[in-house]
């Protein structure tokens, strides 16, 4: 078990505030600061550096974050193992964002749950940002994410590797041909939520070529997947996002894949996992069987 100051110091980091900890473990906030000044006498490092009411971590304070936060979560992942016995059905929590989710995951789950009857399985669905803040709370294993993450902080096995293509109803009607990004500027763009992966992919590539969301004429910000799809189908925009997203309607032509000189590019799915978990060896095998 880890040892209850260490529980105090991840409720400091979530805060950055002692009051606040205290408020959340139900303990003074002088009983907070004597447990942050044990840990960094046992680890003989400063943990919080402050800086007039506010603190940070510090160097050495986060190499601990990172490390309390894979064992907190191989603890709890213990006791769910620990409650199996001796019936030894798995357990599964894990995550997917919202692309895999609604376009991947579907088919190689079905066939986990052929192979394994018995297992609890709980999938949660949510961008890239909300299933890392579950990874770090212990609420999921793993993830299976398309957007950026810290290697620093995760261990990561690559699931696939899917095109990102921009894409507009087949009916739609240009004034004159897009051949490059900047001829869709005066278009009205259909976008992801802040968080989503496929946001944050889009954002990036357009900045290498200096263009932002904001430089095209109209945008809409819708947090589905499933909408994005029938906006698009109703000739309401234009998006980039994975073409397994759209792979049927590309097929049966209700889609059409616009083919830019200027935007070529592919991106991993990846399954993901907090870095050094005692548990690295099962996250793989698991994550190589819903492959």
């Amino acid at each position: 078990m880890l040892d209850f100051r260490v529980y105090t110091f991840l409720a400091v980091c979530r805060h950055m505030n002692y009051t606040k900890a205290a408020e959340e473990l139900h303990i003074t906030q002088p009983a907070v600061s004597q447990h942050i000044r044990y840990l960094e006498t046992l680890y003989g490092v400063r943990l919080f550096i402050s800086e007039g009411k506010k603190v940070h971590l510090s160097p050495a304070g986060e190499r601990l974050l990172q490390a309390a936060t894979t064992l907190k979560n191989d603890e709890a992942h213990l006791k769910e193992l620990l409650a199996c016995v001796p019936e030894q059905a798995p357990t599964l929590r894990f995550g997917t964002t919202r692309t895999i989710g609604e376009s991947v995951i579907s088919t190689p789950l079905a066939s986990y749950i052929h192979r394994h009857p018995d297992a609890d399985i709980r999938v949660s669905i949510g961008n890239t940002d909300e299933l890392l803040h579950k990874l770090s709370n212990g609420d999921i294993q793993f993830a299976m994410v398309e957007g950026y993450y810290d290697e620093r902080i995760y261990d990561s096995l690559v699931y696939r590797t899917e095109p990102f293509i921009p894409v507009c109803a087949s009916c739609h009607r240009f004034k004159r041909e897009p051949g490059q990004l900047k001829d869709l500027l005066g278009e009205h763009l259909l976008i992801r939520e802040p968080g989503s992966g496929t946001r944050d992919i889009l954002e990036k590539n357009l900045e290498i070529k200096n263009i932002r969301l904001t430089d095209f004429a109209h945008m809409t910000e819708v947090g589905s997947m499933h909408v994005i799809l029938q906006l698009l189908e109703k000739d309401a925009g234009v998006t980039f996002l994975y073409r397994t997203a759209v792979e049927e309607g590309i097929e049966d032509g209700r889609i059409r894949e616009l083919q830019l000189r200027d935007f070529q590019m592919e991106h991993d799915f990846a399954f993901i996992w907090n870095k050094g978990s005692i548990y690295g060896d099962v996250y793989r095998e698991i994550c190589r069987e819903l492959q």
